[in-house]
């Protein structure tokens, strides 16, 4: 059936800010669904409020509405244009919940508006946590006995017939909120209150926990004529306990019998047939009992899911892209494939490669916070490897994580307590996979390890690998190290800095020499998503060591835009958004766009966003290896956030050019010491400061600057690490664990200027003009991270006197900074007198908050400005606000409720939204500005 004709215009519903459990994978996927409509010549609107995405950019969508994800917005829409289709399944929970919702109202009914994608009744089949059970049994799919639950004394009848250990889930809940395991009866109470709160229809599911079975996911797609196909088998690494965004998980799945996957196949199937007649995309969960491969169903979630971006990522076949298409009325075998162009659509990916998702947690960000992992998710983000076998991904993947760890273990970060090592295998973690390694190391015996963990054998015996081929590796010095050796230990994913670390004495660079002098270097294979069995079209590489190199360098003028890899707070999808438009830009200015990322949930990593993509972890040893492949014409480093900033002084040694502002120059501004010399030299006011290398030398600083201060550590992103302290001994605390946390780090010590009002500026500098691009006021005072602080564009109290002096000194430190490209400044506003803060020559995470609020597509600007294609004289740039932009943090806490939600210099906040008013009698803004008033009085 060819696409309905009947269909014009599509609204897509997107997620809204970003929050763990709901991350920019679905700043992917609606973005992939966007543009794929638009090449069918559909209108497509958005509706979405977080202002850091792609996908509220004009590049993506026809119309964006920056609007509160509630009914009313949508109605608003809806009056405003014609809409005859609405897809809800690329927003995760938050679309399907608000595309019910509407249902309920009859809004959709009232507007003619078809809901394409999914239907709702299966969306209520899905997420009823009793009605899936029914479903379930009546089709025959195995379940776990369980009973549904909508008041206290139901929920404890139904743990009396089940017995313990029982697992709570609240229906109508995103990353298993409100869930968890209950192993004894006294801690019942306490979880069933807890479930019956998170979940919207005060309901739960009590039932039997299958702790230690295996977790299985498989992406399916149907189209209309009821063709399903699956698109990727998913096996956790960790076993059923553990939520699958907190999981290691691997593709294809590693230790599953051909008969149990066909069933489980079949199984999938025959569920997603069972939910309603709707073509789109499904990701459906299993548990399998490793005893006798016993298969039952978790869940079934029709919509793209956080897994739908990591199987797009892992096979090359863009499952929110078809399935857009699919829910327009195209069927599979009408679809190209993307990757061949020869082949239909209709066909199952297959992989000559390994897949590894890690996680990545933030827990430092929520001290006191529970660290244990169970059924409620809590990473902030994920990286993907690619391999040509499981543990070569699984260290390339370390190395991805930027925790400073050179791969799995071999860096002089292990664990030598027994006892520690055996709590967290019973007790995971954000370690348990090193304290793993560290338990091989430490001889515990492969079996101890997989009943403590209940981790497949198969994973653990690769791990053991690992330990043995350090042992013989130990035997040599890196000049006799026999070659076949060496190139068995760059197979298996061992980093340079590893085998140095092991050899000890050498360095990495020594390393790099010594095997290119022996001939061992990567290679590059073709991510094709049919094992060769025909000829890939798309650019889309990984690296390995073997013989044949699939990645041909071009003879066109290139440019690498550096990721900024694992999103975390402090540095999120924001710099996701920078590099999109740092790709585009360098296409429009001729050259030939190279992106190097390892973040599967980023619309940069998307294959068919840059000319040539290397997903590759941003670690030096593989960043530099690209290089030498491809030879650019420089690098891009400032779109990246601090990932790839970090690179830059390696690029500088190497002789690598940094395509903008100069390591130098951004070095003097992130060393807060010699910035603050700047700023004396430049006649701008600063506050007392002092820098330190010792707790001893802190108090003298501190004594001498007066107190309140701040402390903080030089080189950091999303103010880790600071802390505001009032006397001697809390100095030294802070201090100390600044030095432990963060060795040979200078402590840069401030008077802080208490009550001060802060502010701050992004501008963009061509090397001789400056161009302020916006600046914003926030609500809250100085001390609270200018993450964390409601923003408001243009600023609504601040003198005309005090903007003028952050013109002026913004003009100023740009020029002194030589800066070529972004500068992010904040100010502190005290008795009228304007004091800077901090100065960042980057992107920031405020940009694409001001490029949509004025409609300016400030990153490219910037980015053909640093590429010296244009002066800023050459752009025509018009502001199109009426009235007030506000950006206002969202935050995570429900995920840590015993956490202090206390805000101060370190950023805690996990996402944004914005916010239009007209003026400043808004009720919105007049909330916002009573909580300013009492934290000023405070």
């Amino acid at each position: 059936m060819p696409k309905n004709t009947s269909i014009r215009s599509v609204l897509i519903i997107g997620s809204g800010p970003i929050i763990i459990g709901q991350a920019c994978e679905f700043d992917y996927s609606g973005s992939q669904a966007a543009l794929s409509l638009k090449e069918e010549g559909i209108e497509v609107s958005i509706i979405n409020s977080n202002p850091a995405t792609i996908m509220t950019d004009k590049v993506i969508a026809d119309h964006v509405y920056l609007l509160p994800l509630t009914v009313d917005s949508i109605e608003k829409i809806l009056q405003e244009r014609q809409i005859d289709a609405v897809l809800p399944t690329m927003g995760g929970q938050t679309a399907l919940n608000l595309c019910i919702e509407a249902s309920n109202r009859g809004i959709w009914e009232k507007y003619g508006v078809q809901v394409i994608g999914v239907d709702v009744a299966a969306i209520e089949k899905t997420e009823n946590r009793e009605a899936f059970r029914q479903l379930m049994i009546e089709i025959g799919v195995g379940v776990a006995k369980s009973k549904i639950a909508n008041s206290f004394l139901e929920g404890k009848e139904a743990a009396q017939q089940i017995g313990f250990p029982l697992v709570i889930r609240p229906s109508y809940t995103l990353g298993g909120t409100g869930g968890g395991f209950v192993h004894k009866k006294e801690d019942f109470e306490a979880a069933l209150s807890r479930g019956l709160q998170a979940s919207p229809t005060h309901e739960v599911l009590v039932e039997q926990a299958v702790l230690g079975w295996k977790e299985y996911e498989l992406e399916l797609l149907r189209d209309n004529k009821d063709n399903v196909i699956i698109i990727c088998s998913i096996e956790n690494f960790d076993p059923m306990g553990i939520h699958t965004g907190d999981s290691i998980t691997v593709a294809p799945a590693m230790t599953l019998s051909d008969t149990c996957y066909q069933e489980m196949r079949n199984q999938a199937i025959k569920m997603m047939r069972a939910i309603g007649n709707f073509a789109g995309g499904c990701n459906v969960q299993f548990s399998v009992n490793p005893e006798n491969e016993d298969i039952i169903a978790i869940e079934i979630n029709p919509r793209v899911s956080r897994s739908s971006a990591l199987a797009s990522k892992a096979t090359g076949y863009p499952i929110a892209k078809i399935a857009a298409k699919l829910a327009i009325g195209y069927n599979l075998d009408e679809l190209e494939n993307q990757i061949t162009k020869t082949t239909s659509a209709y066909f199952e990916p297959t992989l000559d490669y390994v897949i590894v998702k890690s996680p990545r947690w933030n827990f430092a960000k929520f001290k006191g916070a529970n660290r244990e992992l169970g059924l409620q998710m809590k990473s902030v983000g994920e990286v993907m490897a690619i391999g040509r076998t499981f543990i070569e991904a699984l260290q390339k993947a370390c190395q991805s994580l930027e925790t400073n760890r050179l791969g799995l273990g071999a860096d002089g970060r292990q664990l030598r307590n027994l006892e520690e090592i055996m709590h967290s295998l019973e007790h995971p973690s954000s370690g348990r996979l090193f304290h793993i390694k560290d338990a091989f190391e430490m001889g515990v015996p492969l079996e101890s390890i997989r009943k403590a963990t209940h981790i497949d054998k198969w994973f653990l015996v690769q791990i053991q690998e690992l330990v043995e081929l350090e042992t013989e590796l130990k035997r040599y010095s890196l000049s006799n190290i026999p070659k076949d050796f060496f190139l068995t230990l760059k197979q298996k994913g061992f980093s340079d800095g590893q085998i140095a670390w092991l050899l000890g004495n050498v360095s990495e660079d020594d390393v790099y020499n010594r095997r290119r002098e022996l001939g061992i270097k990567r290679v590059y294979k073709m991510v094709d998503t049919c094992a060769a069995e025909f000829q890939a079209a798309t650019p889309y590489y990984y690296s390995t060591f073997e013989e044949e190199n699939e990645s041909i360098p071009s003879d066109k003028k290139k440019i690498i835009v550096l990721g900024s890899g694992p999103n975390r707070i402090g540095q999120g999808i924001e710099f996701d958004y920078s590099c999109v438009h740092g790709l585009l830009a360098s296409k429009e200015a001729g050259y030939e766009a190279i992106m190097v990322n390892c973040n599967p949930e980023t619309v940069s990593t998307d294959f068919n966003i840059a000319d040539k993509l290397y997903f590759e972890p941003v670690f030096w040893e593989h960043v530099r290896e690209i290089i030498d492949l491809e030879k650019p014409e420089g690098i891009i480093v400032q779109l990246g956030g601090q990932t790839a900033l970090k690179m830059a002084e390696k690029l500088k040694e190497t002789g690598i050019r940094i395509i903008g502002t100069s390591f130098e120059d951004m070095d003097l501004a992130e060393d807060r010491g010699r910035f603050s010399d700047l700023l004396k030299d430049l006649d701008i006011p600063y506050p007392k400061y002092g820098v330190a290398e010792n707790a001893e030398e802190a108090l003298k600083v501190a004594n001498e600057v007066g107190y309140p201060v701040l402390v903080r550590p030089s080189y950091v992103l999303g103010g880790q690490g600071m802390s505001i302290v009032i006397n001697d001994e809390e100095l030294e605390k802070a201090v100390i664990k600044i030095m432990k946390n963060m060795p040979g780090n200078r402590v840069l010590i401030d008077h802080f200027l208490d009550r001060a009002e802060e502010a701050e500026s992004d501008s963009i500098c061509d090397g001789e003009e400056v161009h302020i691009i916006g600046m914003m006021e926030h609500i809250e005072p100085a001390g609270i991270h200018s993450g964390d602080s409601s923003a408001v564009l243009p600023p609504f109290s601040l003198s005309t006197a005090v903007q003028e002096k952050m013109d002026e000194y913004s003009r100023k430190i740009a020029k002194a900074l030589n800066v070529k490209g972004l500068l992010n400044i904040q100010f502190a506003i005290k008795d009228g007198k304007v004091y800077v803060i901090e100065a960042n020559p980057r992107a920031s995470r405020t940009v694409p908050f001001i490029a949509k609020a004025y409609d300016v597509p400030y990153i490219n600007i910037a980015t053909k400005v640093m590429l010296g294609k244009n002066k800023l004289s050459d752009f025509k740039i018009e502001r199109k606000l009426e009235g007030y932009a506000i950006k206002e943090p969202v935050f995570s806490f429900d995920k840590f409720p015993d956490v202090d939600k206390q805000l101060g210099p370190e950023m805690r906040s996990t996402g944004e939204a914005i916010r239009f008013i007209k003026d400043l009698d808004d009720p919105y803004f007049r909330h916002l500005y009573a909580e300013k008033s009492m934290y000023l009085s405070k």
